[in-house]
């Protein structure tokens, strides 16, 4: 009788021990809801993966929440098994939460007395790189950190703006083109050089086909169309020379500024009076360089007037309030306030030169210089980002590619990320 009552409460410990394991895996099912992917420096290893996540997960029409300014900018994602093994894929750190710890977090970040706001990001935008179709993704710092995100885009050129297929994309990135008809401003350097040569003569080929007979001429056409696009609600990133470029070609719509190298003819006599400030999204009261042999397009660049050894060239992220201003605060989201500078053809502005409407978002107090600029046209938005490669310093003609692999939480890279989310965000009005 003994031994059949120890074994019945035997039985009776397993049986009740079973049950308690069962309702405690049940009970974390229930309560751990949701996902933070934290983007803080101490806690996240592939910060620039992160975002690839993140649009991966919109991609499958689930909304994210954007915490600025919590931890870095996280990311709060619905907890799902395919979410944490895409985690675990791409090696990006994350954090399983119950619902009680997420409405604590919620709750914190809602309170007045924190600069933090929970932006709701509704939908992947189809993202668009305005690049000529021959080049090598490396070529240009947003087709590479798009690859290494694994954010997919489509490359397009002359021929798919100017037949309005801009209006299929909602962000568009403007390689480091020249949108003058100068070639870059090259000429001096490279104007021998087999690969001078061949671009050139492309580019000649496109307008001929386009039905221009200047590249000029294609380039200013194209520059409209991206002007259109838009003030039409479409939302506009560029960086090194494709910044400057694009402005001096909306400004000098109509003028002849190319000498007989690169259009064939004469420059139009007094063309700078000619300028009309009034078009540019960005800059005003710039002079033009006239000499094909210097690299430089106007004095809106910062390059040859900078007196910044490398060592100390940093540039400094302004803080923004989460609730108020939550447009700039999503394009500054970082793990760091400072970030290291790069140059580029354009590598940064001249403060004096900037429209008093545009945000300078990134600047090198010290040297007068903005680094990151963003602004409103129309219904739409621009950012414009000087320097060619955040982890490339002095990127020269020829030089290897950057193994973003080695950079994963670049915080200059990040920045081009935030723009790539922005146009996903729920659409609320800014109250300054």
């Amino acid at each position: 009788m003994r031994e059949t009552y120890y074994i019945n409460y035997y039985i009776r410990q397993m049986l009740r021990n079973f049950i308690i394991i069962l309702f405690l895996l049940f009970s974390a099912n229930i309560f751990a809801s949701y996902i933070l992917i934290p983007m803080d420096a101490e806690s996240q290893k592939e910060h620039l993966k992160a975002y690839g996540l993140t649009y991966w997960t919109l991609e499958k029409q689930v909304k994210v929440k954007w915490l600025l300014n919590y931890r870095g900018g996280s990311f709060l994602l619905p907890d799902s098994e395919e979410i944490r093994k895409e985690c675990q894929i791409r090696g990006i750190s994350f954090e399983v939460l119950s619902d009680a710890k997420t409405e604590q977090i919620l709750t914190d970040i809602s309170s007045p007395s924190q600069n933090m706001e929970a932006v709701v990001l509704e939908k992947a935008p189809r993202v668009a790189v305005y690049s000529p179709k021959g080049n090598l993704p490396w070529d240009d710092a947003v087709t590479m950190v798009l690859t290494y995100a694994e954010i997919p885009y489509t490359v397009i050129y002359d021929e798919e703006v100017l037949e309005d297929q801009l209006l299929l994309f909602d962000w568009l990135h403007l390689h480091h083109e020249d949108f003058t008809g100068q070639y870059g401003k090259f000429y001096r350097a490279y104007r021998s050089a087999p690969w001078y040569i061949e671009e050139k003569q492309k580019a000649e080929a496109l307008a001929a086909k386009l039905g221009y007979s200047k590249v000029s001429e294609a380039k200013r056409d194209v520059a409209l169309k991206i002007r259109d696009y838009v003030i039409g609600g479409g939302f506009m990133f560029a960086m090194c020379s494709a910044t400057d470029s694009f402005d001096i070609a909306l400004a000098a719509k109509g003028v002849d500024i190319c000498e007989p190298m690169f259009d064939g003819d004469p420059s139009e006599p007094g063309y700078q009076s000619k300028i009309d400030y009034s078009q540019t999204f960005a800059f005003k009261d710039f002079i033009l360089e006239r000499s094909p042999m210097v690299y430089e397009f106007s004095s809106i660049d910062m390059t040859t007037k900078r007196r910044v050894s490398k060592e100390m060239d940093y540039f400094t992220l302004m803080d923004y309030s989460a609730k108020w201003d939550p447009i700039p605060c999503m394009l500054v989201q970082n793990h760091t306030a400072l970030v290291k500078g790069f140059m580029g053809q354009t590598t940064s502005y001249d403060r004096d030169e900037i429209k008093s409407n545009v945000l300078i978002m990134g600047e090198n107090k010290s040297n007068g210089e903005a680094r990151y600029i963003h602004g409103i046209k129309g219904k739409g938005f621009f950012t414009y980002y000087g320097g060619h490669d955040p982890e490339d310093y002095q990127h020269r003609v020829g030089d290897a590619k950057t193994e973003l692999a080695l950079h994963p939480s670049s915080p200059g890279y990040r920045l081009i990320l935030n723009n790539v989310l922005f146009p996903a965000a729920k659409k609320k009005k800014q109250k300054t």
